[in-house]
């Protein structure tokens, strides 16, 4: 079972059939499907191995009993990360409670010394997540290995907060991206950072100890404008050249989604930088058929390499996209 951001259900429904998954919709924001690709898909906020399914019309104690023995059945040994959300819609929020009280019976009855408690240690403790979905008339539960997993967070909300120096919610949508990395920019790493102004990216670059060539015809902010590890050149992104290879290149632009492609393998092709985090705004029809084009241009003409797109929690109707060079 899949969650992905209301309205993209039909999206996340079409990817998985052409990966030959035999989808199914199973209501708002939920698509299931027979198999997991080897892809993961791009409209995905995470996916689960159904366990089991159970009507909602009883306790949370009773519900609890049941989900505890389908978990010790299916999983009878290791350590979990017990999670539960809702479907992200209207009508699935409004079961937050529920899902909080069916989580806490639910931890209460598993045995303490096989849960996990640091969810940020899941993945190299090798645990497996067991997430509760409880949806309006229905409570799934279902696993998936924290290695495999494409977020840790419930559902695949992943939800980060603003920093109060931030100029923009653009800093969410990074934050984001860099915490599904293994690693992230270091203290006096290069970044490139193409379509810079008002400055989001580049603050929270910033932040984290690297020198940011912020790369954009419009002002920044003063007080980015003025830092010594700032250097602001306006420019058009699709006309600038660095002077030297640089560390990451990072890209989140307002602009027709090829074209942007055409310029982040320009500078995968020649060399420019090593670690790419770039936000594609997507169209609003043929989404899946331009994101097919979208990874050609970047894998194919640009010779990046382990890419992935996602659609983040963050992300409105674009996508992010990560991926490296060996230069």
């Amino acid at each position: 079972m899949w969650t992905c951001r209301a309205g993209f259900e039909q999206h996340l429904y079409e990817e998985l059939a052409w990966a030959g998954a035999s989808p199914r919709m199973l209501g708002e924001v939920l698509v299931e499907s027979e198999e997991r690709p080897a892809e993961p898909p791009v409209f995905a906020r995470t996916g689960i191995r159904v366990i089991a399914s159970f009507d909602s019309g009883q306790t949370p104690e009773q519900l609890a009993e049941s989900v505890v023995a389908r978990v010790k059945e299916s999983l009878p040994s290791g350590s979990l990360v017990l999670q539960a959300f809702t479907p992200d819609s209207p009508a699935g929020n409004r079961l937050a409670d529920e899902a909080d009280a069916l989580l806490e019976a639910v931890r209460i009855r598993l045995p303490k010394e096989r849960q996990l408690e640091e969810t940020w240690r899941a993945r190299e403790a090798g645990a497996t997540l067991v997430e509760l979905c409880v949806a309006p008339g229905v409570v799934v539960a279902g696993s998936v290995p924290a290695r495999e997993a494409l977020s840790l967070s419930p559902g695949g909300r992943q939800r980060m907060r603003r920093p109060g120096d931030a100029p923009s919610r653009a800093a969410m949508k990074l934050e984001e991206a860099l915490i599904n990395l293994p690693f992230e920019p270091g203290r006096g790493e290069v970044c490139i950072d193409l379509g810079a102004a008002p400055g989001g990216w580049t603050q929270r670059l910033m932040a984290r100890g690297a020198r940011v060539i912020a790369v954009d015809p419009a002002k920044l902010l003063p007080e980015l404008a003025e830092n010594v590890r700032v250097e602001h050149v306006q420019e058009s992104a699709f006309t600038y050249a660095p002077e030297e290879p640089a560390d990451w290149l990072f890209c989140d632009m307002a602009w027709r989604p090829l074209e942007v492609a055409q310029l982040l393998a320009k500078w995968g092709r020649r060399g420019w930088a090593t670690h790419l985090v770039a936000n594609i705004k997507l169209p609003m029809k043929d989404k899946n058929p331009i994101l097919v084009r979208v990874r050609h241009i970047l894998t194919e003409e640009g010779g990046w390499q382990n890419l992935t797109i996602r659609q983040l929690y963050h992300d409105r109707d674009e996508v992010t996209v990560t991926a490296h060079r060996t230069l």
